[in-house]
């Protein structure tokens, strides 16, 4: 018999599960090495080639609702990482590097799978069979942004009794 999760950790893995949607990986993570993202037609989508449409909004949308990119119609810079965003993409660089150095999931893994995939072994449930994961950086790292950033958990939340969406406003 398995006994019901604690309710911070359903808010914590609500969270995670936004926090790991792969477009929302590749948004922060090209700004934050690149810089912002231009006004110019066709930019957003010039950066991200690969990424449906309606995935790139649903990123766009849901870095907006977390606070994790400022945008401006009128600014040349139109995305461009707030206070939350900078520490988000150290988050998904602790866990990449942490993921890197295990060879985790495997050795020919991609940057936004590594960050997954680690990410989500914080979300493990305490009461599963088998060792529970080692206490690592990128959990620390991830457990003091979602401490310091409450909104990302409120959020999660608030849209976990939808589903994803694969449309939303203009990118």
């Amino acid at each position: 018999m398995t006994r019901p999760l604690p309710e911070n950790l359903l808010h914590e893995r609500r969270a995670i599960r936004t926090l790991t949607l792969p477009g929302l990986i590749r948004l922060v993570t090209e700004i934050d090495d690149n810089g912002p993202i231009s006004h110019r037609r066709g930019s957003l989508q010039g950066a991200f080639g690969d990424l449906t449409p309606g995935q790139l909004r649903h990123a766009v949308d849901a870095a907006r609702d977390l606070g994790l990119v400022h945008t401006d119609e009128q600014a040349p810079d139109r995305y461009r990482l707030t206070a939350s965003g900078e520490a988000l993409a150290e988050v998904y660089d602790t866990a990449a590097r942490w993921a890197r150095a295990r060879h985790f999931p495997d050795t020919s893994t991609d940057f936004v799978t590594r960050v997954q995939h680690t990410l989500q072994l914080h979300s493990r449930s305490p009461h599963a069979s088998g060792p529970s994961p080692e206490p690592s950086a990128p959990q620390e790292a991830l457990t003091e942004f979602l401490q310091a950033n409450p909104r990302v958990l409120h959020h999660a939340d608030a849209r976990s009794a939808q589903p994803p969406a694969e449309a939303g406003r203009a990118a």
